[in-house]
């Protein structure tokens, strides 16, 4: 949901495949070999047509399913604003450029943000989404060998775990190895991936900065850490709003009958 809405707004653009004219975002650096699970959305996709044909846009399903993965993972809930219809076309560029990578600086990471109308609020608390979920090697090599071109390992990151990745990280080889986000409870939604912070556990070098280069997400994130509740109750809050970033309504683009293909 997040690497759709932050191209061209919340419009399935991720889903659709390359063809014609199309040059799919899932070709894109961020989310090569890393987004995953399009085939649950087809099916998702395929119960509703039967249901109710061309009613529910491949944008607002994303949206829900976000929501509803959330929850059956021991998340929060929220009320997600439907009526978003699906874009006719794909970003490459736009999924290259405007989605953070996880070796940006924090300054950057903010911006992207920023200029999708998202604040730093936001940005703490939609990181905390790393409580679910993989990382590959290739995304966090650098810290565990050479983080800032000096052939010296990431000192912000705890030794002992960092000693732990190296075993199934290599310096070279291995790129698609997965790793856990949040090592503690990988598979269940809570704070814990703010924990994992503070004790410089956090797994991608997009995480640390929150507790190394500013004061501001530190406090977020020491607060987040200490009040699970609080980090559901914000978490929706800015997924709502994350959800709302320049959506499709009314006449403009259409309700795909496939996520992976425009209406022919």
């Amino acid at each position: 949901h997040f690497h759709d809405c932050f191209v061209k707004g919340c419009d399935a653009s991720l889903l659709l495949d390359s063809s014609g004219t199309i040059i799919s975002e899932k070709r894109s650096v961020p989310n090569t070999n890393s987004a995953r699970g399009f085939e649950v959305l087809d099916e998702i996709k395929s119960a509703l047509e039967k249901e109710c044909p061309q009613t529910v846009s491949c944008a607002d399903l994303l949206a829900l399913a976000a929501r509803d993965s959330t929850v059956l993972t021991g998340g929060p809930s929220w009320v997600v604003p439907l009526g978003r219809r699906d874009s006719t076309g794909a970003s490459l560029s736009g999924s290259n450029n405007n989605i953070p990578a996880p070796n940006n600086t924090f300054q950057t990471i903010l911006t992207k943000f920023k200029l999708k109308g998202l604040d730093i609020v936001d940005l703490v608390a939609l990181s905390g989404s790393h409580t679910i979920g993989n990382a590959r090697c290739t995304t966090f090599r650098q810290r565990l060998y050479n983080q800032t071109g000096n052939g010296q390992p990431d000192f912000t990151l705890d030794q002992s775990y960092a000693a732990q990745l190296r075993t199934r990280c290599p310096r070279s080889g291995g790129d698609q190895n997965l790793f856990f986000l949040d090592f503690v409870s990988p598979i269940k939604f809570d704070n814990s991936y703010f924990k994992n912070l503070l004790a410089k556990k956090g797994l991608l070098s997009s995480d640390e900065v929150l507790v190394t280069q500013s004061q501001a997400t530190l406090q977020l994130v020491k607060q987040y850490a200490g009040n699970q509740e609080l980090f559901f109750e914000q978490f929706a809050k800015s997924m709502v709003k994350m959800g709302n970033i320049t959506p499709l309504t009314g006449s403009k683009g259409q309700i795909r009958k496939r996520c992976r293909q425009v209406n022919k």
